[in-house]
């Protein structure tokens, strides 16, 4: 394995479990305009991208404009269901804290979504200086554009940075910035997928729960590399 010097996580579905709550609101907000989808057309369509690409997906397909004020009546909801439901997905802080690299945050999510959606699950310190946003780069994923920012702030050479991601176009945008990536399938919006049918690339490793991070890459648990 190469030597990684930087971890980046993306946020949704892997730092937290936030992508079913999200999908379910999705799909009953865009029922609501007519336009009739499921979890899998989510997670195929639109995991891992932008709010933009969304509507536009949604327009191609069904032929909807969506009003004005979907976007945001929609994440009103949506940082209320959070504000119920939102958990931080188990083991992520244990092996933020074991870590022997340093680690930042790659997401798709707006910085207000991202702030808050940390702020909720007690890692806003633990990610302080260290969230990267689609909103900071000219092109989202699955474009490179977000996660060779995150290399560059941390002053780390995209061959030396591993990405854990959950979805297709995250896995597709790591590649793409010539990272190691693993992707992440822990997630409840994951649950009874068939994700081994999804063509393009694939992820270097897979692994359903951060209990076995280190297992798969010991060198970089600091109880391995002493203090």
């Amino acid at each position: 394995m190469a030597r990684t010097g930087l971890v980046i996580f993306d946020c949704d579905g892997v730092v937290i479990d936030s992508e079913a709550i999200s999908a379910r609101m999705l799909v009953a907000e865009l029922a609501g305009h007519g336009v009739e989808i499921d979890m899998a057309y989510v997670a195929r369509h639109f995991l891992g991208r932008s709010y933009k690409v969304v509507l536009d997906q949604v327009r191609r397909a069904f032929g909807v404009v969506l009003p004005e004020g979907f976007e945001a009546e929609y994440r009103a909801r949506l940082i209320g269901a959070f504000r119920r439901d939102l958990k931080v997905m188990p083991g992520v802080a244990d092996v933020l804290h074991e870590l022997s690299v340093p680690y930042c945050l790659a997401t798709s999510s707006s910085p207000e979504r991202v702030r808050q959606s940390l702020d909720l699950v007690g890692l806003a310190g633990a990610f302080a200086g260290r969230v990267n946003t689609a909103s900071e780069v000219a092109n989202g994923k699955p474009a490179p554009d977000l996660f060779l920012l995150a290399a560059e702030r941390m002053g780390v050479p995209p061959a030396e940075c591993l990405v854990i991601e959950d979805s297709r176009a995250g896995i597709e945008a790591g590649l793409a910035a010539g990272m190691q990536v693993w992707r992440f399938t822990g997630g409840t919006h994951l649950a009874g997928l068939d994700l081994g049918a999804e063509p393009g690339p694939q992820p270097h490793a897979t692994f359903a729960s951060f209990a076995d991070f280190f297992h798969i890459a010991p060198h970089l648990s600091r109880k391995e590399t002493g203090p």
